[in-house]
């Protein structure tokens, strides 16, 4: 009742303050969470492109790009805008995904309060969009950036949309054409927001009336007009979802048959409505299965009919049905894999939209239950905050599940033992911890409940290889290579193997076959470069050192390797000059210094030698080499005395040769 007295402009000024609390209570501790490695690794850990920052070269690469059959440039541009901000902090990431849901929250509210001047109502919707528990993975999980960002146009688009239809004019309608714009370059799914304008404008906006008076009737033809250009964008990014299947060789008809893909839709469908009404074991992966009990898909497409006839037929008497309904409908329909096909059943961040359709309906049709207003008020307002609160606390802890990829793999196999990607996300995690064995236990567990996945071969074979057993490698990496053909990783993966059994030709014949079937990807040139190194062939190898840094110039141990490579050609001066490019790049980098004082002493600047031994030192006190040619450079310069201290150091920390030699010598007692 206290909120009743507070004045309307104050009233909508602390539902915004709320709104942004009661969200920041549930997921700022996401700043502290690290990247999971399922799909972080593409998108930024592992992505070239991405770390090169903002560029002509990478703004291009972003709008020619593409990835799961998806063209999302802008997508890419907000990662690599964060990557200048934050390097790979993954909380600068995490904050980025925060704020947009944030914002995106704000707007829902602004634009149901705005079309129905409903505030409580529209509020409730807002705040179950804000903490819903199914909505964590779209904010937790750096990857799903697409989902937040495309999110947040979608919300700005509606909302100009409706500015647009209080004063029809040019200026308007083309800023919401805009941020449509923006939203199909964020993420394909948001094709569907021309239809929810149609949805909107029979309700709240009431379109429908005022367009029967003004075209004489012709409301359809009306309707699509006004729409033709939002559905040419959405036309526009549906043809770029199939170019990039069918001439990217990605193509959407393999995978499960069609009538399992049909099932699982009608069972997903409702099964997303169940978990968005009680919203328990969640998971990050669901794996698809094709043995879906006949009786529940029954149920489920039953359910679905009885459903949408009840909207239907109460239309007219309760509109945010019907709207809310089709709402929901329409949104998941594009990820509901009838079409698309994929690995999983369903999986929660397709919920994100459509689950605003949910809550509309819920939030108009419950009060409707309390005919008395005083009644409606109290238990309304008492039962409203008490779930709010229930669904904050089980999203709260939710989000903690995915601080890091041990934490989240291990909640979904509490959750499901048989989830294959759980295992597989669980064993990475273990390899990344130097727990080889039990990486390999994790990886084979997944290979028993999915033994066509080549990745999971190709994760136990960098796990082999890692414990030295080549053999046990070169068989996974084979069978991966049998399995996909296409696949560069398991190319690389083999050349790396070869490479630890000096079977360098084996080693180069696979590193070119990963960078002919992915030549925009750094790791086959830089594994090429390095067995280049080894055989001698040092051109070669700084022709593929010129091509990662033409990729991409921001790593420092690219310029260093390259300035290794000048150095055993004997071009000093492109060794200090590359050396300096790594040492500009990464200040704390030992071994460049280290480098450059060898190049230096080449040329005969040993003071501007000894000066870079001191730092890499100083960097790195137990570096035992620094100390080596630190007294091979006293020796030159006639000081035997420090020679001799420098290389005693260099013999404690096991290098001894120089030591060993100068006492032979008589140089040192």
């Amino acid at each position: 009742m206290m909120m009743t007295r507070i004045n309307f402009p104050n009233r909508i000024l602390i539902i915004y303050i709320a709104l942004v609390a009661i969200t920041l209570a549930v997921f700022l501790q996401v700043h502290q969470h690290n990247f999971i490695n399922l799909d972080d690794h593409v998108y930024v850990v592992g992505n070239n492109e991405i770390q090169s920052g903002i560029t002509i070269k990478g703004v291009l690469w972003a709008f020619t790009t593409s990835h799961a059959h998806m063209w999302h440039p802008l997508t890419w541009l907000s990662l690599m805008l964060d990557y200048q901000l934050f390097g790979l902090n993954a909380g600068g990431y995490h904050f980025t995904n925060l704020l947009l849901h944030i914002l995106s929250t704000l707007l829902l509210f602004g634009l149901l309060n705005r079309m129905t001047g409903a505030v409580w109502r529209s509020a409730f919707v807002a705040a179950l969009f804000a903490i819903h528990p199914l909505h964590v993975e779209t904010v937790s999980w750096v990857t799903k950036r697409k989902d937040v960002l495309s999110g947040f146009f979608w919300m700005l688009t509606l909302v100009l949309y409706v500015y647009y239809t209080e004063k029809p004019v040019l200026k308007r309608y083309l800023f919401a054409l805009a941020c449509y714009a923006c939203a199909v370059m964020s993420k394909p799914m948001v094709v569907t927001l021309p239809v929810m304008m149609i949805l909107l404008d029979y309700w709240p906006l009431s379109r429908f009336g005022i367009s029967i008076k003004a075209n004489k009737g012709k409301l359809i033809l009306w309707q699509l007009k006004e729409k033709i250009p939002f559905f040419i964008l959405s036309v526009v990014s549906v043809f770029s979802v199939f170019y990039i299947s069918r001439f990217r060789g990605n193509p959407l008809e393999v995978g499960p048959p069609f009538t399992s893909r049909l099932a699982n839709a009608f069972f997903s469908f409702m099964a997303y409505l169940d978990k968005t009404f009680w919203p328990r074991d969640l998971s990050f992966f669901y794996p698809f299965s094709d043995q879906i009990p006949f009786w529940q898909v029954l149920v489920s497409a039953v359910l679905i009919i009885v459903i949408s006839l009840a909207v239907i037929m109460a239309v007219k008497r309760m509109p945010y049905l019907f709207v809310g309904w089709a709402w929901y409908a329409i949104t998941i329909a594009p990820v509901i894999g009838i079409i698309f096909n994929s690995d999983r059943t369903m999986s929660d961040n397709y919920t994100y939209l459509p689950s605003i359709g949910i809550f509309i309906m819920t939030a108009w049709s419950v009060p409707l239950s309390f005919p008395r207003k005083d009644w409606r008020q109290k238990i309304l307002t008492t039962t409203g905050m008490v779930l709010i609160a229930v669904l904050a606390l089980m999203a709260w802890k939710q989000c903690g599940y995915w601080k890091d990829s041990s934490s989240i793999s291990r909640h979904s196999l509490e959750i499901e033992q048989n989830n294959y990607i759980a295992h597989n996300v669980l064993g990475a995690a273990r390899l990344t911890e130097g727990k080889s064995e039990e990486a390999i236990r994790r990886y084979s567990e997944s290979i028993r409940l999915k033994p066509d996945y080549a990745h999971n071969y190709i994760s136990r074979g960098h796990a082999y290889e890692k414990l030295g057993r080549y053999q046990h490698a070169l068989n996974d990496f084979n069978y991966a290579i049998s399995l996909t053909p296409d696949s560069d990783d398991a190319f690389n993966g083999r050349g790396l193997v070869y490479v630890k059994l000096d079977r360098y030709q084996q080693a180069l014949h696979d590193f070119n076959q990963a960078i002919r079937l992915n030549p925009a990807k750094c790791d086959g040139y830089l594994n090429r470069a390095r067995v280049y190194e080894k055989l001698g062939q040092y051109q070669q190898a700084v022709d593929d050192y010129d091509q990662l840094i033409h990729r991409n110039g921001t790593y420092a141990n690219t310029y260093n390797n390259r300035g290794t490579v000048f150095y055993k050609l004997g071009r000093y001066q492109q060794a200090i000059t590359d050396y300096n490019h790594a040492i500009r790049l990464q200040p704390g980098h030992a071994d460049a210094y280290n480098n450059r004082g060898l190049a230096y002493g080449r040329t005969g600047q040993y003071q501007q030698a000894i000066d870079d031994f001191d730092e890499a030192i100083r960097l790195k006190p137990d570096f035992a080499d620094a100390y080596n040619n630190r007294a091979y450079s006293h020796f030159l310069r006639g000081n035997k005395n420090m020679g001799c201290l420098e290389a005693q150091k260099a013999c404690s920390l096991g290098m001894c040769k120089l030591f060993k030699f100068a006492k032979e010598q008589g140089h040192c007692r």
